[in-house]
């Protein structure tokens, strides 16, 4: 278990994505959803993270009740506030925004101090808990100047209330999670897809600030939402089709992995695991056997020949940090 910055919060080096089974994309059943995170909990993970957002609260409602079979001490749980969500009667899906789910209620961007208690308040009540580990400001690109002047201090008050252990910002970006690590206090960062063997764009900045503020970074979209996964034409790389010249990339990165005997998803793990400002590697999943799939790739050893031969071909920069050497 590592712990988020200074807050005494403990995650698994290895995190629970929930946004899959909050029916991303497509449907999954409550029976498959449940065997997902008892599967997760069967392999060590500790850590479980999830938003309103994600199925308009199904998936904070599925992992509540998942859960709820565990030791409320042994596990940790973030969700996020940003969005809150509004009854809404329109008829149809949620599709436009990634969820197959009716579209019963609608998302409300809302980085008030109001709307960060009331975001909370209502994902305790669908997570079935009385308190959460640790709060995100949830994708605050479009709204910066209120995230920092009244989202943060709403989530600072909380934490010194005791209400949460750990605050912090998820976002698909670098930039302004490098501010929210130079100028606030939080003690954790949740950056997504630009941390994997495809995008170092936070190895530049964010990650060395990190190290300098005493700050845990946690990484997600490790397969840059499949592509690293799965690389073959049409796969989706930041939620579109990956272009061709990043295709390229991946499959010449799944050669290297495949010549010396490893997997392309056991390397991208590893590699997002690497660095030393990373407290955990968040995966969604939305089955038990991608549950075990990522946990055994996870634990596997990647050999130094595939480090090497990566950076001597100019597939990852020299400035990386990689695995230690593995043991003989």
């Amino acid at each position: 278990m590592n712990t988020l910055g200074r807050s005494g919060v403990e995650v698994s080096a290895l995190a629970f994505g929930a946004a899959a089974i909050g029916n991303l994309f497509t449907e999954v059943g409550e029976e498959q959803a449940h065997e997902a995170v008892s599967a997760a909990w069967q392999r060590g993970v500790r850590y479980f993270d999830t938003a309103p957002h994600y199925g308009i609260g199904l998936s904070e409602r599925r992992l509540g009740a998942a859960l709820r079979e565990h030791p409320r001490a042994q596990y940790t749980v973030s969700t996020k506030v940003g969005r809150r969500l509004e009854p809404w009667s329109a008829d149809g899906d949620d599709l436009a925004n990634g969820f197959a789910v009716p579209a019963t209620h609608r998302r409300v961007w809302d980085f008030t101090a109001d709307g960060v208690r009331r975001t909370l308040e209502a994902g305790l009540e669908r997570l079935g808990l009385d308190r959460v580990d640790v709060v995100y400001l949830h994708d605050p690109d479009d709204h910066a100047e209120q995230a920092f002047r009244e989202g943060y201090p709403a989530l600072e008050k909380l934490r010194s209330e005791g209400v949460v252990g750990a605050i912090g910002a998820g976002m698909n970006q670098s930039e302004l999670l490098t501010r929210f690590v130079r100028d606030t206090d939080v003690d954790v960062v949740l950056c997504a897809g630009r941390y994997t063997l495809l995008d170092q764009d936070a190895l530049t900045e964010l990650l060395p600030a990190a190290v300098e503020r005493g700050t845990s970074v946690v990484i997600g979209g490790a397969f840059n939402s499949g592509l690293l996964a799965d690389p073959r034409p049409g796969a989706t790389y930041n939620y579109a089709q990956a272009p061709a010249e990043v295709l390229d990339r991946a499959l010449r990165l799944k050669s290297v992995a495949d010549r010396h005997g490893t997997t392309l998803r056991a390397a991208a793990l590893a590699f997002c695991a690497a660095h030393p400002a990373v407290a955990s590697v968040l995966v969604g999943v939305r089955s038990a056997a991608e549950v075990h799939d990522c946990a055994d790739q996870f634990a596997a050893i990647v050999p130094t020949a595939f480090w090497q031969e990566a950076r001597d071909t100019g597939l990852l920069p020299a400035d990386a940090p990689v695995p230690a050497e593995e043991p003989s």
